[in-house]
């Protein structure tokens, strides 16, 4: 049997956050091949965490910067190392490379935190998004990460022209991943227009662009609320901040509503969503549950890169604040365009959401590098460089406070 151990930044709470559900979908599909899937973290458990012993997948405590970690993973012996998101190959990838080499090492980017930040860093400046923004030390950490793992899974194909044509990483280190959707579980049909009421937006308010979105919205609500005086607006989302519900207003209507507990319930129930954002990456769970629910949306390019090209959207991509407000006003009030919008999302997600075929696409990605990993990794010349003991800041670091904690106890 194949041994599997995914490395987690977190630990996965489906319910409450894209990354979370699209980690499951990962490790169900590794165990529907038959093979055994552990979950590790030194993160600290969540009340929201999903169940992982109800998935069959076993779960472990470890530690940073601890030489505990050497013992447990050369002790599993894992044929397949999947870290969660670039950080934990930095804290950990050292050890498995130490203790397994021969063990496949694959990424789960979650999206690009270099794009994410840069775009960020450009908001935060009231200034346009630049190459200075994106070459920064986060993206040479992450970059680095990808250059020394055997393949990254990316989740948006934007961000895989943006790894091969501007960082100029070899496409055979790179595996295009979507969200897995099992479209059998998709609803064939969902509340009329005429039974659903109210605009809704979703995200976890610990992600920046998902509160910067909130933020947003304060200052569109307004035009909508003035041309649609009975509507409101619903923020669902989990760990809501004090900043976050003192802006809740039920006079006007923008209501934050925070952890939903079935946000395809809600979604359904709600007439059009709206998304705002105006930095990110990867591609947006909310969105997608949106589609999901046949509930048409409002974004922005941001929101909708990556998520389809040649496809109609199943809403409109406005490009400034009156647009959408303007958009969302129509939207909400035309059932036609409604319902047409309604019907693009069902050809979306038939087109790039079809969790078996993506599934399929992914195993033969990993056999295909796991019978050629000699050549493979011979390949990846600049991964192998990166590995040298020269580069290797991390490891130093980890170990030398691996040593003074140990002295530290001692004493």
């Amino acid at each position: 049997m194949k041994k599997v151990l995914v490395i987690g930044y977190v630990w996965p709470e489906p319910d409450s956050s894209a990354a979370g559900r699209h980690m499951m979908s990962i490790m169900r599909l590794y165990k529907k091949q038959g093979w055994q899937v552990e979950f590790a973290s030194a993160s600290q458990p969540t009340e929201r965490m999903v169940d992982l012993l109800a998935e069959d997948i076993s779960s472990h405590r470890i530690a940073l910067n601890c030489d505990s970690f050497d013992i447990y993973v050369s002790d599993y012996q894992p044929d397949i190392v999947m870290f969660d998101r670039f950080i934990t190959e930095e804290q950990f990838g050292w050890r498995v490379e130490k203790n397994c080499p021969n063990a496949l090492k694959v990424i789960d980017t979650e999206d690009l935190h270099c794009l994410r930040n840069a775009r960020h860093q450009a908001i935060k400046g009231d200034r346009e998004f630049t190459q200075t923004d994106l070459f920064s030390d986060i993206a040479k950490r992450e970059i680095a990460a990808i250059l020394r793992s055997d393949i990254s899974l990316v989740i948006s194909d934007f961000e895989v022209e943006l790894l091969v044509n501007t960082f100029k990483v070899d496409i055979n280190l790179l595996h295009h991943l979507p969200f897995m959707l099992d479209l059998s579980q998709c609803p064939e049909k969902t509340n009329r227009f005429s039974n659903r009421q109210h605009f809704i937006t979703v995200g976890n308010f610990r992600h920046a662009p998902n509160w910067d979105a909130v933020l947003c919205l304060q200052k569109i609500w307004p035009l909508i609320k003035a041309k649609i005086p009975a509507a409101e607006l619903h923020i669902y989302g989990s760990y809501p901040p004090p900043k976050a519900t003192a802006l809740n207003n039920p006079k006007t209507g923008f209501l934050i509503k925070g952890w939903a507990e079935n946000i395809f319930s809600v979604m359904e129930k709600s007439r059009v969503c709206l998304a705002p954002l105006r930095f990110g990456a990867g591609i947006k769970g909310k969105l997608l549950d949106a589609m999901m629910m046949q509930t048409p949306s409002i974004t922005t390019s941001i929101g909708s890169e990556g998520m389809h090209q040649q496809e109609p959207w199943p809403g409109v991509v406005a490009v400034d604040f009156t647009e959408f407000a303007e958009a969302a006003v129509r939207l909400y009030n035309n059932e036609q365009e409604w319902l047409e919008a309604q019907s693009n999302a069902n050809a979306l997600l038939k087109a790039r959401y079809d969790g078996r075929r993506s599934g399929t696409q992914l195993i033969e990605k990993i056999s295909l590098v796991e019978k050629n990993l000699t050549q493979h990794r011979l390949n990846n010349f600049t991964g192998g460089m990166l590995k040298h003991h020269s580069m290797m800041s991390t490891q130093y670091m980890s170990q030398w406070i691996a040593e003074k904690n140990k002295k530290t106890h001692s004493n």
